[in-house]
């Protein structure tokens, strides 16, 4: 049953095969007829491509020259409307940029695309003439903006009035119309004083300036873009030479409306000195307005016409201001050259202050290196004046010591040259960081405050040599350590009430209150040695007859010797109130002690002779009354309290 099976799948498989290879026989078939009838196809469509050829080849030219025409005439639109614009801009430049500057500014630049246009279009039968008129066309365009630049610039460039500088400043520094400091000064910025605050100045440093408009901001755009075709142009010369010539005559005449004078040292040297003085604290005033206000608003006016272009922006600024700061200066220069005085030394230290105060405004508003020299010459007076306040320092120093004024002081009081050291020196300390910073200037090494106290100490050495001579002019050696008590007690108690307290030390205080005391025990032992030698019971006995002559004779002394101090010495003056009634205490515990005893001893003996009065004249209180008019520095003429 296996092989049957077996034979009947050989057969059916035999069957499959049959007809799988009659069906192939009729597929090839089938092949070769579609592939004689595709070839007859194929031969048919080449005889109709090359009679179509011929069509194909005139569509395509024709189409091609439809393209180049259609390049034409769209080149030819772009022609006439260039040759269109060029004639609106020409029309429009021939009328002028009076009436319309915004559309005069259009048009100029209207026509620089025309000449690009040309000049990239050189194919143009008559592109060189046509560029031609429009470069001639250009040159005058820009020779009417030059034109239009300097009349617009000049119409609105007014000199600033001083009222109108003084309301950008804060309100604290604004000049007082009705202060009586402004009477005799039309700026109203007063004189000078010695009333020096480095609080005022640290306030000044910190207070804000209003921006001053110089020219109206609308007009500013429209400077701006006539100074931007000019540049464009290539006339940048022309454009420095306009800005310069106008600003910086308006400015000139804004610093004179103000105050700001060119002087030379010899204009100093002739001045009083209250006329000096006040120009010095007006010159103060002038710089911080000139900085801060006026030369900033010019930098602003220039940053702004000038936007885009910085090495012309910075040259128009430094040649519109650089003749008006060196206006400025040469009144700082002619102080510094002219005559060193100790009254000088306050008004050199405001000058410098100022200039230290300005310093960083001064970086900022003339920055860059165009400015350069401006910025030096400014920073090279801040250095010439900080030397000439130290030559002035040891001028001071010098003339204390050497002090010959023969002003006789006859009552011993304080000496007119200690109090105006002493206020000298009080001065100084109004202005501690000024002086530290000064220092700095010129000291390598060592602080600043150590450095202070060096030079307050030479000053007050100097002072108590140049007293040590004065008081040799007394031929009254009492007086003399009265002179020397009265004007080193007055050192001592001004040191104390002051900061120079802190800066010289308890140590200088204490060593010179020693010195008061030496000298007041000098005056007592001088004054009234000889007087308390009558009151001494040496030599002398109680008992009556002949051996009492001497007692008289002591009584009659003594009076004499008594008046003849009180008639001198209550001329004599101990202006301190505290001082004088402790010198007068000193005086009655060593007096009337010694009188009181004297009179107890030696009194009944006189009482018992011949006119008691006229010997023992006076009681212990009448001396000590009469001691209470001492150093009073009574004339002879005031009666007797």
């Amino acid at each position: 049953m296996a092989v049957a099976a077996m034979a009947g799948g050989v057969d059916s498989l035999s069957d499959r095969a049959a007809k799988m290879k009659e069906a192939l026989l009729k597929s090839q078939t089938i092949t070769e007829n579609v592939v004689s009838i595709l070839g007859s196809f194929d031969s048919r469509l080449s005889v109709l491509e090359t009679a179509m050829r011929p069509t194909q080849i005139r569509t395509h030219a024709i189409r091609k020259a439809h393209e180049n025409i259609d390049k034409t005439l769209k080149a030819a639109e772009v022609l006439l409307a260039e040759f269109d614009v060029s004639r609106q801009a020409e029309a429009q430049i021939l009328r002028g940029p009076h009436e319309d500057l915004e559309s005069y500014l259009e048009a100029i630049e209207q026509l620089r695309k025309n000449i690009r246009f040309f000049s990239s279009n050189k194919s143009f039968k008559s592109g060189d003439a046509v560029l031609t008129n429009a470069n001639n066309l250009l040159a005058k365009a820009i020779s009417k903006l030059e034109d239009e630049f300097k009349q617009l610039l000049a119409s609105y460039s007014k000199p600033v009035e001083p009222d109108r500088l003084f309301e950008c400043l804060p309100e604290s520094m604004r000049p007082s119309a009705g202060s009586p400091a402004n009477h005799g000064d039309p700026n109203g910025l007063g004189p000078h004083s010695h009333n020096h605050s480095e609080q005022q100045n640290s306030n000044a440093e910190a207070a804000s300036f209003k921006p001053l408009v110089l020219i109206p901001p609308r007009t500013v755009p429209l400077l701006h873009d006539l100074a931007v075709h000019m540049v464009q142009a290539g006339h940048q010369q022309q454009l420095l030479k306009t800005y310069r010539d106008t600003r910086s005559s308006v400015l000139e005449e804004s610093l004179r409306k103000l105050g700001v004078e060119r002087l030379s040292k010899e204009d100093v040297q002739k001045m009083q000195w209250e006329v000096l003085e006040a120009k010095i604290g007006n010159w103060i005033h002038f710089m911080r307005i000139a900085v801060k206000v006026l030369f900033a608003g010019e930098r602003r006016l220039c940053d702004q016409i000038f936007d885009g272009f910085d090495s012309l922006r910075d040259q128009c600024f430094a040649e519109s201001t650089g003749n008006n700061v060196s206006m400025l200066l040469s009144f700082g220069e002619a102080i510094t050259k002219s005559k060193r005085s100790p009254e000088k030394l306050f008004v050199l230290l405001d000058m410098y202050e100022i200039m230290r105060e300005l310093h960083s405004e001064i970086e900022s508003v003339f920055g860059g290196k165009v400015c350069a020299e401006i910025r030096e010459s400014t920073f090279g007076l801040t250095k010439r004046l900080a030397q000439t306040a130290q030559e002035t320092f040891g001028d001071f120093e010098e003339a204390v010591e050497k002090d010959a004024t023969k002003t006789a002081v006859l009552d011993g009081t304080v000496h007119p040259l200690t109090s105006y050291v002493i206020n000298y020196v009080k001065f100084l300390f109004d202005y501690q960081s000024t002086l530290n910073q000064l220092f700095q200037e010129f000291e390598t090494g060592g602080e600043t405050v150590s450095q202070l106290a060096t030079v307050t100490m030479r000053i007050m050495q100097a002072l108590q040599t140049n007293l040590d001579g004065k008081s040799r002019q007394y031929k009254d050696q009492a007086l003399t350590h009265l002179f020397l008590m009265n004007n080193i007690h007055y050192m001592v108690r001004s040191v104390r009430r002051s900061e120079a307290k802190d800066l010289l030390g308890d140590d200088w205080v204490q060593r010179h209150r020693r010195v008061v005391q030496q000298h007041a025990n000098q005056y007592k032992r001088t004054g009234w040695g000889k007087i308390l030698q009558c009151l001494s019971a040496q030599g002398l006995t109680s008992s009556g007859g002949s051996s009492s002559a001497p007692v008289f004779c002591r009584f009659k002394v003594f009076n004499t010797q008594f008046e003849e101090l009180h008639q001198k010495q209550s001329q004599w003056t101990v202006p301190d109130t505290e001082l004088r009634e402790s010198l007068r205490l000193a005086v009655a515990e060593v007096l009337l002690p010694a009188y009181r005893s004297f009179v107890k001893r030696f009194g009944p003996l006189v009482e018992s002779g011949k006119n008691p009065q006229k010997y023992i004249k006076y009681s212990a209180e009448d001396l000590e009354r009469m001691l209470g008019e001492f150093f009073e520095g009574k004339t002879l003429n005031e009666p007797r309290r």
